[in-house]
């Protein structure tokens, strides 16, 4: 699908107004952050399992999925900032769904540990805040359907 910015092919370089690249600049910004509390979460789990805390497969499970999902996350938001309109649509949808999603699973009674929430919830807060760029006006007019 086409989009109305402009890009180049070689080197992957997005030319395009200087909003949009701010744009896109802060949205990796915050995504970034997001990658790297999930990667302190990680190393948090770990580091009390060698020192042989109870780590349920579960935080395990939550820590490694919230990375994994920061990655592709990250490589879509580099994709849409070169003008993929596919990407921009899934990192878009990825930056409303994920903050409730952790939120959510993370508030369930029982489940995890405070420390663990307290750990997570700045990753949640990350990526709702790269949502409004990416949800705002601008960006979704440069990514708008052409026919």
């Amino acid at each position: 699908m086409e989009t109305n910015m402009h890009t180049t092919t070689a080197g992957g370089d997005r030319l395009g107004p200087p909003h949009i690249r701010q744009a896109f600049g802060t949205v990796r910004t915050l995504v970034a952050v997001y990658g790297a509390l999930s990667v302190a979460v990680l190393a948090t789990v770990a580091v009390l399992a060698m020192n042989e805390h109870a780590v349920p497969p579960f935080m395990w499970g939550r820590s490694a999925g919230v990375l994994a999902s920061a990655a592709v996350t990250y490589w879509l938001t580099a994709r849409a900032a070169q003008g993929a309109r596919g990407a921009y649509l899934r990192v878009r949808i990825i930056s409303l769904v994920m903050p409730p999603a952790i939120l959510a699973i993370d508030l369930l009674p029982g489940t995890l540990p405070a420390w663990f929430i307290l750990l997570q919830a700045p990753c949640a807060l990350a990526m709702g805040a790269a949502a409004f760029p990416l949800n705002g006006s601008r960006l979704r007019a440069a990514f708008r359907k052409t026919r």
